[in-house]
């Protein structure tokens, strides 16, 4: 098992802000910032917090695109014991409600650019006192307060740092699958674990440079492009936007970055774009790692044949398990394998009653170890049906290899039954996204009284191109058994997303029962 050297995140900025001293470790457009610097700024405005009211175990909602004062918040909150709550920046106004009143959130900080949407919200949210603002503000007052103002504070020294292992790092709210997000409450202890872990099976170092463009309240963004790199000391260069993708690969030259996280739809476009000869020739990427969905057969080849040095390590993990669950290692890697579990973690394929099924059976994947979570906040009947006996129920569906090596098959609610027989969309996705027009496919189940439930396909079509349904029928015709074929074929201009790029097959499903593609 693990050993572990800090209680949290302040802990791990002290270590850093004496051992790496003035070297910087977040770069951020022309910004550089040293770890002595991160250090005095998250002390500044621990203190800031503090004096506004904010003591231990008081949760403190943050609502920020990438930047570095969203890192400075999250320490600074986690210093003083009280826990912070990430908001996805894509929400509307009920559900950034729904978020500050569940999570009984006391502060708020957030950027200007969200004043209209937060316009009133003070008035809304009862147990809500403050709001600190950072950039372009609207009029502060006693309750709207500058974040600017918070990093200009002496005389912090008295403030010790109040968080323990066991105590609440983190509410990472769910993107909910059915009905309202859930609040994942992972502690200390649950991240150092997949922190630690993940150095077990990478290679990585203080000397390794980050990039960070997929969004902070991302539970992966967090733990494996923010933490991660504070804990081993590395630098983290932070990117505002994934948009213009172009200016995220002009950052990942001029700063020199080792380490590319990303996501499914990233590398599907990396893989396609046309990069200039040196962008190729300069860049000093030594490793590409991949989360959040599983990449297609497709991805994976044409990254390969365009960066055949650098390897691109597809893993798996979900909110619940602080998230990272396993990893492919750059020495052994197994193509359309989410790799074997992190060291310290077991991994069980069961049936419906949790019995383990035998190497090779499709199954639900359950998980054991330090990164499961605390539970969900304030749901106990969701923790107890999540978590038995310290195994997570991911509701993931897959089977594992001779090797140990897991494969991700569907989401278990995504499975679709036809006449008794089982159908997993990602197969035929996999096979629709094979063909030259298709730029993204979503496969899910229509309700259907002869077989109960029939797969239909959600395409959108790359820029461009034209294809009918007959085609793309005969397309799979020798490629997947009839029953699998879908009946039928929506073409939308676009799928709907999630702020990572995963496609929202919930909306599709509510919307295809609503009947509004017929």
């Amino acid at each position: 098992m693990a050993d572990y050297p800090f209680n949290n995140f302040y802990e791990v900025i002290e270590r850093n802000a004496k051992k790496f001293k003035k070297k910087a470790v977040l770069f951020e457009d022309k910004t550089k910032i040293s770890h002595i610097k991160l250090k005095e700024l998250v002390d500044s405005f621990a203190k800031y917090l503090e004096v506004n009211g904010v003591s231990k175990g008081d949760k403190v909602s943050i609502l920020m695109t990438n930047s570095k004062e969203f890192i400075i918040a999250f320490i600074a909150i986690g210093k003083l014991g009280a826990v912070p709550v990430p908001i996805n920046t894509f929400l509307k106004r009920h559900e950034i409600e729904y978020i500050l009143e569940n999570s009984n959130s006391k502060l708020l900080i957030t950027q200007g650019k969200f004043a209209k949407e937060l316009d009133g919200i003070l008035d809304e949210i009862p147990k809500l006192e403050k709001i600190i603002w950072s950039g372009d503000y609207p009029p502060l007052d006693e309750k709207n307060l500058s974040f600017e103002e918070g990093l200009t504070l002496k005389d912090f020294e008295h403030i010790k740092p109040k968080a323990n292992l066991d105590d609440v790092a983190v509410i990472i709210y769910t993107s909910g699958t059915t009905g309202k997000p859930k609040g994942v409450m992972l502690s200390y202890k649950n991240l150092f674990s997949n922190i630690i872990n993940i150095t077990k099976a990478v290679d990585i170092s203080h000397k390794d440079r980050f990039i960070v463009y997929l969004p902070m309240f991302h539970t992966f963004t967090l733990t494996a492009t923010v933490l991660l790199p504070l804990y081993i000391g590395a630098s983290i260069v932070i990117i505002k936007s994934i948009f213009p993708f172009s200016n995220i690969l002009k950052q990942v030259l001029l700063k020199r970055v080792t380490i590319f996280m990303g996501v499914p739809e990233v590398y599907n476009a990396l893989s396609k774009a046309k990069l200039p000869w040196y962008f190729m020739w300069f860049n000093r990427l030594r490793a590409f790692v991949s989360g959040g969905a599983p990449l297609s057969e497709a991805t994976l080849k044409r990254m390969k044949d365009k960066f055949p040095k650098v390897p691109l390590l597809e893993g798996y993990g979900l909110s619940e398990a602080s998230p990272v669950v396993s990893v492919n290692r750059p020495e052994k890697q197994k193509p359309l394998s989410v790799g074997p579990p992190l060291p310290d973690y077991q991994v069980k394929i069961v049936d419906d009653e949790l019995v383990e099924l035998p190497v090779g059976k499709v199954g639900e994947i359950i998980v054991k170890g330090d990164n499961v979570m605390k539970g969900y906040y304030k749901n106990p009947e969701a923790t107890e049906q999540t978590v038995i006996n310290g195994w997570l129920l991911t509701g993931d569906l897959g089977y594992v290899d001779e090797d140990g090596f897991l494969y991700i098959v569907d989401r278990k609610k995504d499975l679709i039954i036809s006449k008794g027989i089982n159908i997993y969309p990602r197969e035929i996705e996999e096979e629709l996204m094979k063909h030259p027009a298709v730029e993204l496919v979503a496969v899910i189940g229509k309700k259907d009284e002869v077989h109960g439930e029939i797969p239909v396909a959600f395409v959108q079509l790359k820029e461009g191109e034209k294809v009918s349904e007959s085609e793309l029928k005969k397309f799979l015709k020798d490629k997947l058994a009839n029953y699998k074929i879908p009946r039928h074929f929506y073409f939308l201009e676009e799928l709907p997303k999630n702020a990572t790029g995963k496609v929202l097959k919930r909306v599709l499903r509510e919307k295809l029962r609503k009947g509004e593609f017929d």
